[in-house]
């Protein structure tokens, strides 16, 4: 291990620490579920450590065929059982494996692997509409769910994508204006009442408090409640008397603040940002080739779409959209999913 991966896996395994803290006051049968999650990633970690596996990461026969068992998983998983309303899970008997998030390496290798090639070349029409289309078509299957967050996280990587190969401002107005009337169709032809409800609540704060606010009030009260230093270990009383719903996953941040305080919270929101800081300069001093420098720098756009709207929504500046605290918030796929991210960036640095 060098000084670039120790800074990298240090700030990971402080939020996965925070995330086994705050989840173990919750709930004790979650906190071993989580734990066996924060083991299976770290042997994910070793395990590229030991394994280089860039070659066939950067493969274009394999990135289509990884794409396209995403697509599948994502197909199968309309015919399972619906959990809270959402046929996004495909049970596995130890646990329920969510395809949204695997979509989500998969459309990471695909344009790591596009854009490396074609950047130069952005302002063609074909590059920026077949990654578009490349979206599009996990994107619908996953609004069948329906699961707008993970849609949101995809649609972000597109465009960070064609930011990060320097599409020209005019292309990017034009692209607004088109972004724009694509989101006024899908306001009254795509999106649920619950999810234009979420949406409205965030300029609406005071409306329908025992409603659609009722999440984001309580989240609020939790994290004014904490003071600096919180009220201690399964001391929250908004997480323990069950006043904060979904305090392990939508909430974790406002569960975290309460019994740790600001100074909990600043230690999170400070862990994040080293993650970031460092790939990106992993990206930037580590990468041997354009692969390696989209793949690390789309893996911070999907970081930063996480984190934004997740403690956006626990201090309700953001939807409540169910896009969980990449590792903070409990549960196995989105967990796993993005320490694989961050082994194949690991990988990178260690072999640089």
């Amino acid at each position: 291990m060098n000084f670039a991966s120790f800074k990298l896996l240090v700030p990971v395994y402080i939020l996965s620490f925070l995330s086994l803290l705050v989840i173990s006051s919750i709930n004790f049968r979650l906190f071993l579920n989580q734990l066996s999650w924060v083991f299976l990633g770290s042997f994910i970690i070793f395990f590229f450590c030991f394994f280089d596996l860039r070659g066939i990461l950067r493969n274009r026969g394999f990135i289509i065929s990884f794409y396209i068992f995403s697509l599948i998983l994502l197909a199968i998983a309309l015919f399972s059982p619906p959990i809270r309303g959402i046929r996004g899970w495909i049970p596995l008997g130890f646990f329920n494996f969510q395809p949204a998030e695997l979509s989500k390496i998969a459309i990471l290798l695909f344009y790591a692997y596009f854009f490396a090639k074609r950047h130069s070349h952005i302002a063609l029409l074909k590059n920026i509409a077949v990654p578009f289309f490349i979206f599009l078509i996990p994107a619908l299957l996953i609004l069948k769910q329906p699961d707008l967050g993970s849609v949101l996280v995809l649609f972000g990587a597109w465009i960070g994508f064609l930011l990060l190969s320097g599409i020209k401002p005019k292309h990017l107005f034009i692209g607004i204006i088109i972004l724009s009337s694509v989101f006024y169709s899908a306001w009254f032809y795509l999106f649920a009442d619950y999810q234009k409800d979420r949406i409205l609540g965030v300029f609406y704060p005071d409306r329908d408090p025992l409603g659609v606010n009722y999440n984001v009030i309580q989240s609020k009260i939790a994290i004014g409640s904490g003071g600096f230093l919180g009220k201690g270990f399964n001391q929250g009383t908004q997480v323990q008397l069950g006043f904060l719903p979904e305090a392990q996953t939508d909430f974790i941040f406002a569960s975290l603040v309460e019994e740790w305080g600001l100074l909990g919270g600043l230690i999170a929101i400070g862990s994040i940002f080293f993650i970031c800081l460092q790939i990106i300069n992993i990206s930037l001093h580590f990468s041997s080739n354009n692969f390696d420098r989209f793949l690390c720098l789309g893996s911070v756009i999907i970081f930063i779409i996480h984190f934004f709207i997740n403690i956006g929504s626990a201090l309700g500046i953001s939807p409540v959209i169910g896009i969980p605290l990449s590792f903070l918030s409990y549960g196995g796929s989105n967990l796993l999913i993005s320490f694989v991210m961050i082994a194949i960036i690991n990988s990178i640095a260690l072999r640089s």
